[in-house]
């Protein structure tokens, strides 16, 4: 049975809303009493996160002296992975007609990601997604998991993964390094997609086999390839 491998945020879930609340609380909670600040506007911060600019910097560009933007840097990495701002992200438009699709076709459908068991729990039920997922093919961190590097998690992750799985005809979808590096290390094609949080830039970098505007093009992809491979 052929196979799809799947991170949820970026793919699946739009992040963007979330990110740019954390960052707005992070700004005005950080900035000192009538200290002028400059936001910067959602386009303008998911840009410079799509790019990789680091959090100082963007603490920097929207009116922090170097010593807040390390606080703004620090108070934003323990916030924005908090239950109270997961209710901001969105489905992907496609996703789940996309999902529909793979399943339908016989596609097995396995997520993994950098979220911990009950924040992927309560996103696949408040999206209706439980039904793709079954839990067996659910990939994520343990609640009480210490973090290292998304990297080396994910890398962590496939490994047990492709251990657990049966060795059917996978594909790797994600939206950042983490998920093509940890494709590679597995000889799976890693398909990248512009819809998460990484920009054409970002990941040509890590020279994934694809890359494409969303699930809906990679469901597309996977489709045609699967088609070209059966025996007629």
């Amino acid at each position: 049975m052929p196979r799809l491998i799947t991170d949820f945020d970026g793919p699946i879930v739009d992040v963007s809303e979330r990110y740019y609340l954390v960052y707005q609380y992070c700004l005005t909670t950080i900035a000192r009493p009538g200290q002028t600040i400059t936001p910067l506007t959602k386009p303008e911060f998911w840009s410079l996160k799509r790019s990789r600019i680091p959090e100082t910097q963007i603490g920097v560009n929207s009116g922090l002296d170097d010593s807040q933007a390390q606080d703004f840097a620090q108070l934003r990495r323990i916030t924005v992975h908090t239950m109270p701002y997961f209710q901001h992200d969105l489905i992907i438009p496609c996703a789940r007609a996309a999902l529909q699709k793979l399943q339908s076709t016989g596609v097995e459908l396995v997520v993994m990601t950098m979220r911990r068991t009950r924040e992927l729990d309560f996103a696949l039920s408040n999206y209706g997604l439980d039904r793709f997922f079954r839990p067996e093919q659910r990939y994520c961190l343990a609640n009480d998991y210490i973090k290292t590097q998304d990297i080396e998690d994910k890398t962590l992750l496939m490994q047990k993964a492709m251990q657990e799985l049966l060795p059917d005809q996978t594909w790797m979808l994600g939206d950042t390094e983490a998920d093509i590096i940890a494709a590679q290390s597995q000889n799976l094609p890693a398909i990248a997609v512009l819809s998460g949080i990484r920009d054409q830039t970002q990941l040509s970098a890590y020279s994934p086999n694809y890359i494409l505007d969303d699930i809906a093009a990679a469901t597309d992809l996977i489709l045609e390839q699967i088609l070209i491979s059966s025996p007629s």
